[in-house]
């Protein structure tokens, strides 16, 4: 089997944090020093800010960031993104690959254990994936799952749960048989929607995951408390099989929905990690207390074509054309994010060695003449005398507000169109989107495995994570050949097509692609976070 296609890093400026120290609890059992003075022993704590509730510890339905940064690190799955961000070994020591490449076959370590002393067995991984493929779970995540053969047939109630490949050899060996071979397969399973459920816990209580005392991980932390929206505290989980790597002995997480207060509980040392306010970044970035890296992902809006006026394309492309993605970056989010002219992250290379983003190019620019004049096509087009009222919405945010109101701005400016602006809480702005109830509203996408199509899957027709009702037929086809397509060149090539037909119907406004920037306190070491993937703390430290 080929190595999983990986996210070539560009080469970013790493700063390291030169001056503030956070602060640290302290244990109560003194130690002796070789000199005989008694010493504290310190308590190895870090502390951190979510942002906001999780939506669910439940690994199928928390498909989020919010819910993936902290289940990353109270479960586990099959394998796991290592340092290097590629996968490794984890809850299985290894593998098994057959002739074809479809059948992989994993071996799960003996000592692997759940928090309540259980062992982790293959028919904890089997009950898990069938249950993110079964249509009665809802999972947004589902179809991740659809290279297993039988995956997608279930999950779309045209299959059984039997008919899906996924078996236990035995206690601890566990089976799966794709569609097709797939390079990046051992990346995908590193998802949490691919973690294993301790099937006895989940039968007996099937709101195991909603709190704290019932809450049964396999991962490097467990659930100590959580007090629903305002913080959790993880614990070392000292059954975790690498339990010795595992150097911090507390997580305190909070919830802070505002970065200007994210920052200032930073400077009194409350937070160990903070984002920049768009305020105080240019002050910031000029100081040594930043780290930026990549990550492989996009912010922006989706046009919703099942309402009006965005069911016409010239309008929907109009809306686009009048936004400056240069501006934003530069004047409101001032984080040194790319503006984003296409749907696919930088870092992608084909089989030739360029980079997917260069090789298709810049699909949309910023031209408030053409803009004007494909409104007044798309308006003649409908019979508009008058555009519609169009609503913009999005979830409450500091920076989601900041964005929301530049763009109200660029539509006035660049369209002489005035656009509404709505806010909400973000789990019911979520749950609304999903239901097709806004105009315009923003979203993000952050990958969730190695592989452009991950990006470009999210708009097939029917596709839970598409939220535009777009649908596009040739555009379906392109995804479905390149996810079969074992020819690398040809693969891509089907992908190229694929973007250039979103953009040509222009259902999303690409905003800019993200970047990950924080303040690190300097006692901190070991944090890792994957261009592609989930923030890691197994190997975090603080001295």
């Amino acid at each position: 089997m080929k190595k999983a296609l990986t996210l070539i890093l560009s080469a970013m400026l790493v700063f390291v944090l030169a001056a503030c120290t956070a602060k640290s609890d302290t244990g109560s059992e003194p130690a002796k020093g070789d000199e005989g003075k008694e010493k504290k022993k310190v308590e190895k704590v870090l502390n951190l800010n979510n942002g906001q509730e999780p939506t669910s510890f439940d690994p199928p339905i928390g498909f989020d960031s919010v819910s993936w940064q902290g289940l990353n690190n109270l479960m586990e799955g099959l394998t796991r993104l290592g340092k290097d961000h590629e996968p490794e070994a984890a809850t299985a020591e290894k593998w098994d690959v057959s002739e074809d490449g479809k059948t992989y076959t994993f071996h799960i370590r003996k000592d692997a254990k759940w928090s309540n002393g259980d062992d982790v067995t293959a028919n904890d991984f089997v009950f898990a994936w069938k249950r993110l493929l079964d249509p009665k779970t809802g999972s947004s995540a589902a179809f991740l799952g659809y290279f297993i053969e039988g995956g997608e047939a279930f999950n779309n109630e045209k299959g059984t749960a039997d008919a899906v490949k996924v078996k236990a050899v035995d206690a601890k060996t566990f089976e799966v048989t794709l569609t097709s071979p797939q390079e990046y397969f051992l990346s995908v399973i590193t998802n949490p929607a691919f973690f294993p459920i301790n099937e006895k816990v989940a039968k007996e209580n099937p709101e195991w995951f909603a709190e704290a005392e019932s809450f049964v991980g396999n991962g490097p932390f467990n659930l100590e408390s959580w007090d629903h929206d305002e913080r959790m505290v993880f614990v070392k989980n000292e059954k975790y099989w690498d339990a010795k790597t595992v150097k911090l002995e507390k997580i305190n997480w909070e919830m802070i929905d505002d970065t200007n207060t994210e920052y200032q509980q930073f400077k009194t040392g409350d937070l160990d990690i903070s984002e920049i306010p768009s305020e105080m970044s240019e002050e910031l970035f000029k100081s040594d207390l930043v780290t930026i890296e990549d990550q492989a992902g996009e912010y922006f809006y989706r046009l919703n074509v099942g309402m009006k006026p965005f069911d016409n394309k010239n309008i929907r492309k109009a809306f686009a054309m009048a936004v400056d993605q240069k501006q934003m970056v530069e004047f409101v989010t001032k984080n040194q994010e790319k503006p984003a002219y296409g749907f696919v992250s930088p870092g992608f290379k084909d089989p030739s060695g360029k980079d997917f983003r260069e090789v298709n190019g810049d699909l949309v620019k910023t031209d408030a003449k053409e803009a004007k004049a494909l409104l007044e096509k798309g308006m003649k087009e409908e019979g508009y005398d008058k555009l519609p009222p169009v609503t913009l919405t999005y979830s409450t945010d500091d920076v989601h507000k900041k964005i929301a109101e530049a763009l109200q701005q660029m539509f006035k400016e660049n369209l002489g169109v005035d656009v509404k602006l709505a806010n909400m809480e973000a789990n019911v702005f979520a749950t609304e989107q999903k239901a097709f109830k806004f105009q315009m509203s923003r979203s993000s996408f952050l990958a969730d495995y190695a592989d452009p199509i991950n990006f470009l899957e999210n708009f097939q027709t029917g596709h839970s994570m598409n939220r535009t009702q777009w649908s596009n037929q040739q555009y379906d086809n392109l995804i479905k050949q390149a996810k079969q397509e074992s020819n690398e060149e040809k693969r891509f090539e089907l992908m190229y097509q694929a973007e250039k037909i979103l953009f040509d119907e222009m259902p999303i406004i690409p905003i800019h692609f993200y970047n990950q920037v924080h303040l690190v306190n300097k006692q901190v070491t070991g944090v890792v976070r994957h261009p592609v993937g989930y923030l890691e703390l197994k190997w975090a430290d603080k001295n």
